[in-house]
């Protein structure tokens, strides 16, 4: 029975597309794929480049093949960034808006606020004349050194912003907190 069909293969005489060549029937395993848009379809051989591409399909085995990082999307951290948090595990957060002033000193590793301070709160609102000065600022830096001396920390890091510049007001948190005796570290790029 298969020499009978391979028989009925090989009796049909097959003209290609252009007109101009007769071609001998093989057997021939239709593939398509799609490259630059444009769909393909060629015969497959039975030990073609189609037979020994790699595992995306892209390039023949005898390109060489990239390597591939161990953990895709994470680079390489230096000594400092992997031990930072834990050498200064506290880091100072100053905002400053049109209308009030804030500033925080959160724990780097437990992402936990241990002393918070802000012109919003009741108690400071109703003493300060303007919520967003200068003398503002001092206030604030002063009771945050307050309430971080009551948690027991003394040294924190500050990092501007990329939109902030280290001048003015945010100066002023800082260097109150400095006078009330809290250790800044001041990292400017």
């Amino acid at each position: 029975m298969l020499k009978q069909a391979i028989g009925r293969v090989f009796s049909n005489r097959v003209v290609s597309n252009s007109g101009d060549k007769l071609l001998l029937p093989c057997l021939y395993l239709p593939t398509s794929s799609i490259h630059a848009g444009q769909v393909q379809c060629a015969p497959r051989s039975f030990f073609g480049v189609e037979d020994f591409v790699d595992d995306d399909n892209s390039r023949p085995y005898t390109y060489k093949k990239e390597k591939k990082p161990k953990n895709p999307g994470k680079k390489h951290e230096s000594f400092k960034q992997r031990t930072g948090a834990y050498m200064e595990p506290f880091t100072l957060d100053v905002f400053i808006s049109k209308r009030f002033v804030s500033a925080s000193l959160t724990h780097r590793v437990t992402s936990k606020q241990v002393a918070v301070a802000g012109t919003n709160s009741k108690d400071i609102k109703a003493v300060l004349k303007s919520r967003s000065d200068i003398p503002a600022c001092l206030a604030i830096g002063q009771i945050l050194a307050e309430r971080a001396r009551e948690a027991d920390v003394y040294t924190a890091s500050y990092t501007p912003r990329d939109r902030d510049k280290f001048e003015g007001k945010i100066r002023a948190v800082v260097q109150s907190l400095i006078d009330n005796g809290i250790d800044i570290k001041v990292y400017l790029d």
